[in-house]
């Protein structure tokens, strides 16, 4: 008798278990499905103490204040992947939609790219018992080449609802025409959902990093990204935008996909017959084929 109490304890505690891991995985799929919709978006980035050694001849970026009208559209809805696509809205016409970053959040996952520096990504198999629980936020590029990944726990308590993780990245859209002093951004993620909507929080290390992966802290920032939800209806050009340009899009993300199936490090050209990759993908027909698509991405990517 008094083994079988023992098993059936252990049994009530396993499946308590179970229902509390459950809840808890609710409420982190509510939290990132949260983030769609329609958001006017305050980006504010200050740099914040400078380590250089030329204190003369340092110059430190400009504080920069801007505001944007973005849409985020869910593209993808599965238990364990959620893809979240940000269109930003920059005038009245069909050309003033510009399909902007992309955020995918994947459950448990072992597999991440990670950023060196210079156009290459490592990549890295993580341990499973290390992802217990936690999402990892794969963000990218407007090509949707990769940007950053990075694991960690969504946190809900005291009225808090957030995921916080610290990750390499190339420099950012706002910098990296006007920088050249430095090569690796690492973020300091934080992504709230708040009763307005939600906000990305960044504390920034900018560093340079040499031949052997060594690094020299140049200088930090502070960057918030304030999204308050507005009326869907603000955004109906850019849900047009999406409805006739997502086939495409479609195409792309399934290449990069069995790139990155391919689980090995990855390094891409800048540049090809003068023109970015991103510039190359936004000229392209909504009825491209996969085919043509392929051929694109396929070009940028060192063998």
């Amino acid at each position: 008798m008094r083994i079988k109490a023992i098993l059936f304890s252990i049994a009530l505690l396993a499946s308590q278990t179970g229902k509390s891991q459950d809840l808890k995985k609710q409420q982190d799929i509510n939290s990132i499905k949260s983030m769609c919709g329609c958001y006017e978006v305050k980006f504010n980035f200050i740099e914040t103490f400078k380590y250089s050694k030329d204190s003369i001849n340092y110059k430190p970026s400009e504080t920069k204040h801007d505001t944007g009208l973005e849409w985020v559209e869910l593209v993808e809805n599965q238990p364990n992947k959620i893809v979240l696509q940000h269109l930003l809205i920059v005038g009245t016409g069909e050309n003033d939609i510009v399909k902007h970053w992309r955020q995918d959040w994947l459950y448990e996952n072992t597999d991440l790219y990670s950023f060196y520096k210079d156009q290459t990504w490592k990549f890295n198999k993580l341990p499973a018992q290390n992802v217990k629980g936690q999402w990892t936020q794969k963000v990218f590029q407007v090509d949707d080449s990769p940007r950053y990944e990075g694991t960690a726990s969504w946190v809900h308590v005291d009225g808090t609802d957030y995921w916080k993780n610290i990750t390499d990245a190339p420099l950012p859209r706002r910098e990296h025409t006007k920088r050249n002093d430095y090569n690796v951004l690492k973020r300091r993620n934080i992504q709230e959902i708040t009763s307005f909507g939600w906000i990305h929080e960044q504390d920034n290390d900018k560093l340079v990093r040499d031949v052997n992966g060594k690094d020299a802290l140049l200088a930090q920032e502070k960057g918030i990204d304030i999204y308050t939800k507005v009326d869907d209806s603000k955004c109906k050009l850019a849900q047009n935008w999406w409805k006739n340009n997502n086939e495409v899009w479609a195409k792309v993300r399934s290449k990069w996909e069995k790139i990155y199936a391919s689980n090995k490090d990855l390094s891409l050209q800048n540049k090809v017959n003068k023109k970015s990759l991103f510039s190359v993908l936004f000229d392209l027909k909504p009825t491209a084929s996969q085919a043509e698509v392929d051929a694109i991405i396929d070009s940028f990517v060192i063998k």
